[in-house]
């Protein structure tokens, strides 16, 4: 038996999070530098193990100064902890899918469960065979370590605690084979 391996296609893929600034707005930023890998016995992905990480560096939010302070300490502490990581596993119920696993943040590792929009399999006009996904969810921020907080005269937080995550992921599939079993 065979199992598929599939690589994040950097050209066809996003990661970004979006968080409000202020209470009234959101900021949306995206991680620029990112890798991830899919290990699966069948294309419809149940069951399929999956790792991803994303370079901290990386982080563009269009303005310089709020990256550098996204990276700073007082938030990702890049200089510590240059990556975000994940490792889990797919989870399928009917139609519905789902990204349970554990999410590390600054040396933090907490489990997540994530929603998953499985958009098929396809092959490509260059003979790849790609598998797309849109995964969404929500994490507080505060849990991973992420505490830094303040204050506007008003009483308006300046960062909200949740933050939204979107993926925007399509896969490339390359053919793994199991060794084969001894024989006597």
């Amino acid at each position: 038996m065979s199992t598929a391996k599939w690589i994040i296609d950097p050209t066809h893929s996003e990661v970004s999070f979006k968080v409000k600034h202020l209470v009234i707005s959101t900021v949306t930023g995206y991680f620029k530098s990112f890798e991830g890998s899919a290990e699966s016995k069948s294309d419809d992905f149940e069951g399929a193990s999956v790792n991803f990480s994303a370079e901290i560096d990386s982080i563009d939010t269009n303005q310089s100064d709020r990256d550098n302070h996204l990276k700073s300490a007082d938030f990702f502490d890049a200089a510590n902890h240059p990556n975000l990581i994940f490792a889990g596993k797919v989870a399928k119920n009917g139609t519905d899918y789902k990204l349970v696993g554990e999410l590390t943040i600054r040396g933090n590792k907490k489990e997540v469960t994530l929603d998953v929009d499985f958009g098929g399999v396809a092959g490509d006009p260059y003979g790849q065979t790609k598998a797309g996904f849109e995964i969404e969810g929500k994490i507080s921020r505060k849990e991973f370590g992420l505490t830094w907080s303040a204050v506007t005269e008003a009483g308006n937080v300046v960062v909200s605690d949740q933050v939204r995550l979107h993926l925007s992921v399509q896969l490339v599939k390359q053919l793994v084979n199991e060794p084969a079993e001894a024989t006597a």
